[in-house]
């Protein structure tokens, strides 16, 4: 009884937030909330703490047997055929010149034709087609999986197809065994809390959009909730088939330039690249890739409008170390809400249109310059939350266009409206607030 309360106001709290802050919210009703079993699984650090536990840091770099990459591509073509499953080939043609020397004294150089000028767009324009990973700049959806009408536990109001239809390249997510669960689920802090459902669901869906769009590199990182052993994981993962599309480091750890192109990377097919952010094992998975060994982050769950692009996870990193790593750039403002003696972190929605607008002050723009200046280089991630709002619907990917050098597409954005919901737009604050004090205390002594 304790704990279907305590999820009751976990509920009211979130459509009081919604209220407070003006935030579009579904029109739900307690019965269509579901009350889960079991106590919070693993020790999450609260409001921001840094996890203490262990960082892998490498002495040399590991080889490990990969294929072989062509050094060049043309143009970038699809053969499909129509089975059971849609198999996708792809076709490229090597760049090649030679020299020829006769009776030592005499050469001539001969060289392939001019090749044609590529027009497919790799994860969305043409120009990022011969740039290596490692210097592109993607937006991406934190905390991916968590989409639910009404709810402050959320982060995103449109599921991961639509997600990747409007432009999205780097998703985020935490997963966690529910206690007595036996798969892995993803699960925001705590699965009692939300429970968006088992990975292979979610990453079945992903796997379905990347074998439809054979021209996009899709990134997953996976946040180890519980810290469990990743053994725990794998068999899951793989049961959602998308290891078949799943990219393998020639060297562990990777540095940028270890980075291959986009096309060398569609070219053979190897088009998802898949962190764990604690307690990869290289060794016996290295395709599951050790986060913080190749990337860094900025402050993660900031409450900072000024957004500081300091490295906070690893901890104590050299900054010859960060300037040959990938880095994330967390943009999603946070804000702190005290109830019953408790503090939590909330998206701050009222500040959305400002915090991934294009430019000004808090903007995503922003803080993607501050970031260039500082590290002479742009952030490979911009992540970010309910990434549809913005100075206009979509303003974050202008922002990645900017730091990719390459000019702005503007299209439709974003996802599509369900019309099973009714929207409540800017409603008072003293009218939330009393809302969210009035049926908290009808959800405790109820």
């Amino acid at each position: 009884m304790a704990l279907k309360r305590f999820t009751r106001l976990l509920w009211v709290t979130s459509l009081g937030i919604s209220l407070v802050t003006g935030q579009s919210i579904g029109q739900e009703t307690e019965e269509a909330i579901t009350y889960l079993t079991g106590t919070k699984s693993g020790t999450l650090p609260l409001n921001g703490a840094t996890y203490t536990g262990t960082y892998q840091t490498f002495t040399s770099k590991i080889t490990l047997a990969t294929t072989s990459l062509p050094t060049s591509l043309g143009v970038l073509t699809a053969n499909y055929t129509e089975s059971s499953e849609t198999v996708t080939t792809l076709t490229g043609s090597v760049t090649s010149s030679a020299t020829t020397t006769t009776n030592g004294t005499a050469s001539s150089t001969v060289s392939t034709p001019p090749r044609p000028t590529n027009t497919r767009p790799c994860n969305n324009y043409p120009e990022l087609c011969e740039r290596k990973y490692g210097n592109i700049t993607e937006v991406g959806c934190h905390n991916s999986p968590f989409v639910r009408a009404g709810s402050a536990a959320a982060n995103q109001q449109y599921n991961v197809t639509d997600q990747l239809n409007d432009g999205i390249r780097f998703l985020q997510g935490q997963i966690q065994f529910p206690v007595n669960g036996t798969q892995p689920h993803f699960c925001h802090t705590s699965c009692d809390l939300f429970d968006a459902g088992p990975i292979t669901d979610w990453l079945g869906k992903v796997r379905e959009w990347v074998s439809a769009h054979p021209y996009d590199v899709v990134t997953i990182l996976l946040g180890n909730g519980n810290y469990s052993n990743p053994d725990l994981y794998v068999p899951w993962i793989e049961r959602s088939g998308i290891l078949q599309y799943i990219y393998t480091p020639p060297v562990i750890p990777m540095a940028l330039d270890d980075w291959p192109t986009l096309a060398q990377m569609i070219l053979t097919g190897q088009r998802v690249v898949m962190f764990l952010d604690y307690n990869a094992n290289a060794t016996a998975y290295p395709w599951l890739q050790d986060e913080f060994s190749a990337m860094w982050e900025t402050p993660f769950d900031p409450l900072d409008d000024t957004f500081p692009c300091t490295v906070q996870r690893p901890p104590d990193l050299p900054e010859d170390q960060a300037k040959n790593r990938l880095y994330l750039m967390n943009h999603n403002l946070n804000a702190e809400v005290s109830l019953l003696g408790q503090s939590i972190l909330v998206p701050a929605v009222s500040a959305l249109n400002t915090t991934n607008a294009a430019s000004g002050k808090g903007s995503l723009g922003m803080a993607a310059a501050n970031c260039r200046d500082q590290w002479t280089r742009p952030p490979n991630v911009l992540n970010v939350d309910y990434y549809n709002y913005g100075d206009y619907p979509g303003s974050v990917f202008e922002v990645a266009a900017r730091m990719n050098n390459v000019t702005f597409v503007k299209r439709p954005c974003c996802g599509s409206t369900s019309a099973g919901f009714r929207d409540i737009q800017g409603v008072g604050r003293g009218l939330g607030l009393g809302v969210v004090l009035g049926w908290s205390v009808w959800v405790l002594l109820g």
